[in-house]
């Protein structure tokens, strides 16, 4: 791939969606692996066949998109099932991110992957990493205040993703965001002129 890229990654509720808006609104091309993965799901949505196959028509609502409350918690609940759904919805996300990338132009493009650490498959695209981080207390708070889950379920979704620590271990580059957008903003706009002028 000609274009170099940065990986970018992050906690449930660390601001990755608000960190890749302020790098596209530098002009850097940000493709988003979950903004993928509900595309495949919506209505009439290319996974969404395969998915209505795999599951049942319990996992489907009734305008064609996927029942997201009602997969989440399966696949909480399940690991055979999670990986089922893995196996059909990975490969689509993958060939349709390498498309986008494949169109970007510019220094670098931004690659969004929840889990990037946990795929080799994601990290061998990436020249840099960057971890949004933040306090767990903070990520609880505003899950809680997006989503209306209960406390409960937001911790056992944290628990079920790597642990803060090593994500910051394995991390290039660190954006600590405990504080405003702002703040967040600023500390995007200093990664971007660094990324621009290593990857350039």
């Amino acid at each position: 791939m000609a274009i170099k890229v940065v990986g970018l990654t992050g906690g449930i509720g660390s601001g990755k969606s608000a960190a890749a808006d302020f790098f596209a609104g530098l002009g850097v091309t940000v493709v988003d692996t979950d903004v993928i993965s509900r595309r495949l799901t919506e209505p009439e949505g290319e996974a969404m066949g395969p998915l209505a196959q795999a599951f049942g028509p319990d996992f489907v609502q009734a305008d064609g998109a996927l029942n997201r409350v009602a997969m989440r918690q399966l696949v909480f609940a399940d690991p055979q099932a999670r990986q089922r759904l893995e196996a059909i919805l990975h490969p689509m996300i993958m060939v349709h991110g390498m498309r986008l990338l494949q169109k970007a132009q510019g220094a670098y493009a931004l690659l969004v992957v929840p889990l990037l650490f946990e795929s080799q498959r994601y990290l061998a695209l990436v020249a840099r990493s960057l971890l949004i981080d933040c306090d767990e207390t903070m990520q609880v708070e505003r899950v809680a205040q997006r989503s209306g889950l209960q406390v409960e379920e937001i911790r056992a979704i944290m628990a079920a993703q790597m642990p803060r620590a090593e994500r910051v271990s394995r991390a290039d580059d660190i954006i600590r965001n405990n504080g405003s957008l702002d703040d967040l903003r600023l500390q995007v706009e200093e990664k971007h002129r660094y990324y621009h002028a290593i990857l350039s």
